[in-house]
């Protein structure tokens, strides 16, 4: 590590071509509270004991916790609020939803009923705009969350921390778990329209929280080879080492190599320290005799 920089962490990543697949934070389990109070750097640490009780028992239950608001215009402080219980892992995806009329509710959000709530069946994008953690997801994340608002009716969410606020703009689509990052308006759209329609777009995705790093990164050079969009197309296996077993439609399966690149420094974060990034990329794709 050596010195820092004043400039923007994304606009470092993004000048250079730091790769986004593999960079998705792991978690296929979700719960997404509606908040209309200040939100501090660390959720986990909310100074609101419901909500800081909340973290504590999603943690408990194997369930991430973040707060979500409605791009513009705050409704008033008592109003009932929206509660997304989201289970993301393959084969198995769901998002409830929930109302409650205020903190003192929070306490009975049913986490460990993977039933809960009313079915959303319509795609949500939850767009990372955490300015108190970092001032690329302020900017960017605002920008594009109010953007989406202004076309999409319905579905569009600003959001606590996502991480990797050097790609931001960065958004989770739910229900199929998968993030993005460097997002225009466009390429939001059009990566929300592919998982209403079960698909996944492979431009400018970090890759699916239901993976390790090694297994996005895997996951989506298939997808980018085989140019297989189905969510459910592809399982991630096996990883043994630096090799990611991939399997697909009618039994196919890929042996990935996914190994760390080393590269220039640059700060994770803006006003960060420089680290030298290591990048997980694949670098070979063997096509394998089918499984039976």
């Amino acid at each position: 590590m050596a010195g820092k920089t004043d400039a923007r962490c994304s606009a470092l990543a993004r000048a250079l071509a730091e790769p986004l697949p593999g960079t998705a934070p792991v978690g296929d389990r979700l719960v997404c509270v509606e908040h209309l109070g200040a939100w501090p750097r660390t959720v986990d640490e909310h100074p609101d004991p419901a909500v800081a009780g909340l973290a504590e028992r999603a943690r408990a239950a194997g369930r991430r916790l973040l707060l979500i608001r409605r791009p513009g215009r705050r409704p008033p402080s008592d109003s009932p609020r929206t509660v997304l219980l989201a289970d993301t892992g393959p084969g198995a995806v769901r998002v409830g939803r929930l109302v409650v009329e205020g903190p003192s509710e929070l306490a009975s959000i049913p986490l460990d009923d993977a039933r809960a709530g009313e079915p959303v069946t319509r795609p949500l994008m939850l767009v990372c705009t955490h300015g108190t953690r970092d001032l690329c997801c302020a900017v960017d994340g605002l920008a594009l969350a109010r953007g989406l608002a202004e076309t999409e009716t319905d579905g569009i969410w600003e959001c606590s921390h996502l991480g990797g606020h050097r790609f931001a703009p960065t958004a989770l689509v739910l229900p199929t778990g998968y993030l993005y990052g460097r997002l225009d308006l466009a390429a939001a759209i059009e990566a929300r329209k592919a998982a209403g329609q079960g698909e996944v777009e492979h431009g400018h995705c970090r890759g699916r929280a239901a993976w390790e790093p090694a297994g996005q990164v895997a996951e989506l050079a298939v997808r980018a080879h085989t140019g297989l969009r189905d969510v459910d197309a592809l399982l991630v296996a096996r990883i043994d080492g630096p090799e990611v077993l991939v399997i697909g439609p009618d039994g196919a399966a890929w042996a990935v190599r996914v190994e760390p690149v080393p590269g220039p420094e640059r700060p994770t974060s803006c006003g960060g320290t420089l680290e030298r990034m290591a990048p997980l990329v694949a670098t070979e794709i063997r096509e394998l005799a089918r499984v039976r």
